[in-house]
């Protein structure tokens, strides 16, 4: 390709991040179908709907009720982190209940997440980016947002309660604690749980680590002032909210994942009695720093260190809820989604997990975005699937109504960067409906996959090792956008884009045309800056 190409090339690229106000033909490479304007074009498959849908009637008319959904939501939880993705034990932390799902059910290996928690957190409960949310960074304490942002959003918990579903959130939620904004605010029938990180619970309490803080009562008391919550809460819709225990130490926040656990593995029983069906959002508070092991799982890792220890923990806890579920006699009517929300935070090391891809929590590189992703459904899924075609986490958003029956409940007034991956997991030899996924980072659409390519139009460089947040920048691509092979540099190290690759005018061609939905279905800022 000549220098004049690369040039234009270059300037095509900064036309597709100023968000063109005309949408492009589609590219040569598309094989995805657009049925709605408002929604993101999906990949057909009419066999593996037919099969997957037979699945679902059989079941239906031999039990009388919609499947119960449940997820699994580890924080930070690195892709190599469990065992059935070359981690566990070799890495000083077995995980046999995850690796025993993962066998027994369908292993992801390209499933991915937003670059931080609040985005991907928010995303997967609205089917939407976070730049189309306006959730694109966690909110910390002292930020001050311009609107509530989910006024005027519809979430998942929403539209299955008006279905009949009983709707639950245990665990960290981090999408917003003013009034609101909170989960049993935007949806959900009962919240048990924290509505902030751990790290920003025990920041308070640990003056080894923020000795600055702790040991200074006036700064101490600038932290309070901020209003945020440093404590266990229980909630219900259209009630009051009620503190169940101030973590006023890290010890005390060491045991949050267990207490967690046993609400859980309670309501599962409580649930499965009744005649509803119900969608569970188990969200762990660990293995997000800071980590502190729980007395029962201190030293139990192979490593001895307290996020390997964490590590076993929440796996461990996780076998304990799918047993709660056999126990109480709805396995079998149950999906089961096991992932994590972002890749792991490296700029906490070694208080961090690992991933074998450049990058971590943060940026746009595969380490940041690509997570591990089980998906178990005991009868439904075949046991032992693997698949590498393409999963967004936003996707259980639309696979999720359709579980639930209410496919047509799917928003048509507001863009759906979501697609319904019912066929995929369930059809013993599933394809993806996704062709490609859009990274954004804040406010910067940053990449996309498609096939195996990645390409990316902005990077985030690190200045110092392992700190992939707090010492990086995010920069332009030079003369052309860097395009990566992913199936022969996974580690996205050698880009080949006009040297070894036909595809790159198409690959932007197609990330021009995502951009081009902004025009009918602009962007939302809700103040939350970089």
């Amino acid at each position: 390709m000549c220098l004049r190409s690369l040039r234009a090339l270059a300037l095509h690229t900064a036309i597709l991040v100023a968000l063109p106000t005309v949408a492009p033909a589609q590219s040569v490479m598309t094989q995805a179908i657009r049925t709605s304007e408002a929604q993101e074009p999906a990949l057909i498959h009419a066999d593996q709907q037919s099969a997957a849908q037979q699945k679902l009637d059989t079941l239906y008319a031999r039990l009388g009720k919609r499947p119960n959904i449940v997820w699994l939501v580890v924080d930070d939880m690195g892709y190599g982190d469990p065992g059935a993705y070359g981690g566990g034990a070799a890495i000083g932390a077995a995980t046999p209940n995850m690796d025993r799902l993962a066998r027994e059910g369908l292993r992801l290996t390209s499933a991915y997440s937003q670059p931080t928690c609040t985005p991907t957190r928010s995303a997967i409960l609205t089917g939407r980016l976070p730049v189309r949310t306006g959730l694109t960074r966690p909110i910390l304490a002292g930020d001050k947002i311009a609107k509530n942002p989910w006024a005027d959003e519809i979430s998942l918990p929403t539209l299955l309660s008006g279905a009949g579903y009983k709707t639950v959130l245990s665990g960290k939620w981090h999408v917003g604690e003013s009034e609101g904004m909170r989960p049993h605010e935007v949806g959900f029938d009962e919240f048990y749980g924290f509505y902030e990180a751990e790290k920003e619970i025990t920041q308070g309490v640990d003056k080894r680590r923020y000795p600055d803080l702790v040991l200074n009562p006036e700064r101490l008391a600038m932290l309070r002032k901020t209003g945020s919550s440093t404590a266990l809460v229980q909630a219900v819709k259209g009630g009051p909210v009620s503190q169940v225990e101030e973590i006023d130490s890290i010890e005390k926040m060491a045991e949050g994942d267990r207490m967690l656990k046993e609400f859980t593995v309670k309501k599962i029983k409580e649930l499965a009695s009744g005649t509803a069906p119900f969608f569970l959002e188990h969200c762990f508070m660990k293995v997000h720093a800071d980590n502190f092991a729980s007395k029962t799982f201190e030293g139990k890792s192979g490593s001895k260190y307290p996020y390997k220890d964490d590590v076993v923990e929440v796996d461990a806890y996780i076998g304990e809820i799918v047993d709660a579920l056999d126990q109480a006699g709805v396995l079998d009517n149950t999906f089961i989604f096991v992932t994590s929300d972002n890749g792991p935070q490296l700029d906490s090391w070694p208080d961090s997990g690992y991933t074998p891809f450049r990058g971590a929590k943060g940026s746009a590189w595969e380490g940041g975005i690509r997570i591990p992703a089980i998906a178990y459904w005991k009868g439904m899924i075949k046991p032992g699937r693997e698949s590498d075609e393409l999963f967004d986490l936003m996707d259980l958003f639309n696979t999720s109504l359709s579980l639930g029956g209410i496919r047509d409940k799917v928003p048509v007034d507001r863009y759906i960067d979501g697609i319904d991956q019912t066929s995929f997991l369930l059809a013993d030899d599933g394809r993806s409906n996704r062709e490609k996924v859009f990274v954004w980072n804040e406010q910067n659409l940053m990449a996309m996959r498609m096939y195996e390519y990645k390409i990316h139009v902005k990077v985030v460089e690190t200045k110092a090792q392992w700190l992939n947040i707090d010492m990086t920048t995010v920069s332009d691509v030079g003369l052309a956008p860097w395009l990566f092979n992913l199936y022969i540099d996974p580690k996205e190290e050698y880009p080949v884009g006009h040297r070894m690759n036909a595809f790159l005018a198409s690959m932007l061609a197609e990330m021009k045309a995502h951009a081009a939905t902004f025009k009918k279905y602009p962007a939302k800022n809700i103040g939350l800056g970089q």
